[in-house]
């Protein structure tokens, strides 16, 4: 017998009707709230859910059970099959993640809490404030920053990049010659600036021809990484991206690039968590320049997997205008070989019939080429006392010590190319297989 009358009536009412699931789950709701029938709570509570193995609101309630227990490891199961069913309270997304935080996984327990702002953004508790939660939006003062690299006036242009001519000439015509005639396209309405996405195989030149981009134009230039941006704490990953934006809207004309785009903007569709759907989001908002205009701001994405991209990046008005960047041709490699070999000891090195043999060779390969070269030189040297200029029997010796790192990419790249490509973005792709 109990001492409060309604649970020996409800207790009654269950004797005369056992498998009245109904009945059962009023009971347990009741003794949940009186810790000295903690058995009894417990003894109904698994026979209503051997009655009903899906009855969320007696699973919700028993994982609450188990956090006051200070049972985290059944609390955090419950929970995350719960939260999966998409049946999880919102008490029950707090106690989630206080139970992981207990557990010393804080970055789980700011992706649950997260997730709960989301579904109510009115949703608050100070423990979980204190542990993740930032503030609004507010202006950064960059002064302090600009000297320590955040932005640079690069000294470098196209003329430092060696081939891509093909790339070089679409930049030219699609963002240099907008910024160099911005008066006239006012007249037509057309805005300057916007973004473009650079992608390819890795080591091809994709932050090297961005930060040439900043010099063609004369313009500063921020580079920006996913290390730069992703932050545990709530909020925090938001703001950053965002005083980069305005960094480089108060320093007009100016490029923003960002390295690894993919990383920052990956399809939502893709993810569980929700701390990075609140990052792309951010980015998103941040690149239509609603409530602030992005004039005279080329922001540049690069990325080695564009089909791990959003799709909402695409979108006109966003990074509309996407550029292959291939692998150097042979006599982009000649020009890259040139400029990698500037002011290093050399003797009558044969340019071309090297850049003949490093066939699917990127500019990093090549770079690491030289490095191979340079090394078997410098090992010979310390043995002789007599340093050696580098010949072009000692690059073509060190061909045989590094393979292309292009390969693998062109290998995933062409699937995408053959069987996601409905859109026609990867027929630049194809297209360079072919040749």
């Amino acid at each position: 017998m109990y001492h409060i009358p309604e649970l020996n009536e409800l207790s009654e009412a269950l004797e005369a009707s056992p498998q009245n699931q109904t009945l059962r789950y009023l009971l347990v709701k009741k003794l949940y709230n009186f810790s000295e029938y903690k058995e009894q709570f417990e003894h109904h509570i698994q026979i209503l859910l051997k009655q009903a193995p899906n009855h969320y609101q007696a699973k919700d309630l028993l994982m609450k059970h188990y956090f006051q227990q200070q049972k985290l490891s059944a609390c955090i199961i419950l929970g995350e099959e719960l939260m999966e069913a998409q049946n999880l309270s919102q008490e029950g997304y707090l106690i989630l993640a206080k139970s992981y935080m207990k557990e010393g996984n804080s970055e789980k327990a700011r992706d649950i809490y997260q997730e709960a702002i989301i579904l109510d953004p009115d949703l608050t508790d100070e423990e979980l404030d204190n542990a993740f939660r930032v503030g609004a939006f507010e202006e950064f003062d960059f002064d302090d920053e600009m000297d320590d690299g955040t932005m640079e006036k690069p000294n470098i242009n196209f003329s430092d990049v060696g081939g891509l001519e093909d790339v070089k000439r679409e930049i030219d015509l699609k963002i240099i010659k907008p910024l160099a005639h911005a008066d006239l396209y006012a007249q037509y309405g057309k805005k300057v600036g916007g973004g473009i996405l650079l992608y390819g195989p890795p080591g091809c030149g994709k932050t090297y021809l961005s930060k040439a981009t900043a010099g063609q134009i004369d313009a500063k230039f921020i580079n920006v990484g996913l290390n730069d941006i992703l932050d545990m704490w709530l909020g925090s990953s938001e703001q950053k991206l965002h005083n980069f934006f305005s960094l480089a809207r108060r320093n007009t004309p100016c490029v923003l690039f960002f390295d690894e785009i993919d990383a920052l903007g990956a399809k939502r569709s893709d993810m569980r968590q929700s701390a990075g759907k609140t990052v792309i989001n951010q980015f998103l908002s941040e690149l239509d320049g609603v409530e602030t205009s992005n004039e005279g701001i080329l922001i540049i994405g690069a990325t080695n997997c564009p089909w791990h991209l959003d799709p909402a990046f695409r979108r006109p008005g966003r990074f509309d205008r996407i550029i292959f960047v291939p692998p150097p041709d042979t006599k982009g490699k000649e020009e890259i070989l040139k400029i990698l070999l500037k002011n290093k000891p050399t003797d009558q090195i044969d340019y071309l019939k090297v850049a003949k043999k490093t066939k699917d060779y990127s500019g990093a390969d090549l770079e690491a080429l030289i490095d191979i070269a340079i090394e078997k030189k410098l090992e010979k040297a310390i043995e002789t006392g007599v340093p050696e200029p580098l010949r072009t029997a000692d690059l073509l010796q060190a061909i045989d010590s590094h393979k292309p790192s292009t390969v693998d990419w062109f290998t995933t790249a062409k699937n995408y190319a053959m069987f996601a490509n409905q859109s026609g973005l990867y027929d630049d792709i194809l297209s360079y297989l072919n040749k």
